[in-house]
């Protein structure tokens, strides 16, 4: 895959989530901070990670696939600079999914958590809150604290 079609992938990803964030929460401009693409089938996997070697680099390794911290690319809610490429999980039909830094994340927690469509997600350093509608072919994220802080890259 050459890279212009992974950045043409990965900006349709962000615009999509984006979307599907404005539909439910009030911050419009909040800015992502990271990207996902899930892999379809073991090939697209290979055609992606050799594709997002051309721009970034891996700085974090995880059981469901790689993180790099690639070139600046501009996309409709701001620069990224963090992307993964998923392997193929039946549990991830989506296209990908895209995390967006939120202002005030403990209000936007107590605003959104019991709200049709959220759903929080503990982990052992951070915390996120989901976001799915059907409706959408991608998901949206909100971490705390937003993984360019937790990576020390911000």
């Amino acid at each position: 895959m050459p890279k212009e079609n992974l950045e043409k992938l990965v900006k349709e990803i962000v615009k999509d989530a984006s979307d599907l964030k404005d539909k439910y929460i009030s911050q419009k401009k909040a800015p992502v901070n990271y990207a996902c693409v899930f892999a379809q089938s073991d090939a697209e996997y290979k055609d992606l990670s050799e594709a997002v070697k051309t721009v970034g680099q891996v700085v974090k390794e995880t059981k469901s696939g790689f993180l790099y911290h690639i070139n600046d690319l501009e996309t409709d809610s701001g620069r990224l600079q963090l992307l993964k490429i998923r392997i193929p999980d039946a549990t991830r039909p989506e296209r990908g999914d895209a995390d967006f830094t939120v202002t005030n994340y403990e209000s936007f927690k107590n605003t959104y958590l019991s709200k049709p469509g959220f759903k929080l997600i503990p982990r052992e350093n951070f915390e996120m809150m989901e976001l799915m509608d059907r409706g959408f072919n991608v998901r949206a994220y909100f971490s705390n604290p937003p993984l360019d802080e937790q990576l020390g890259l911000k």
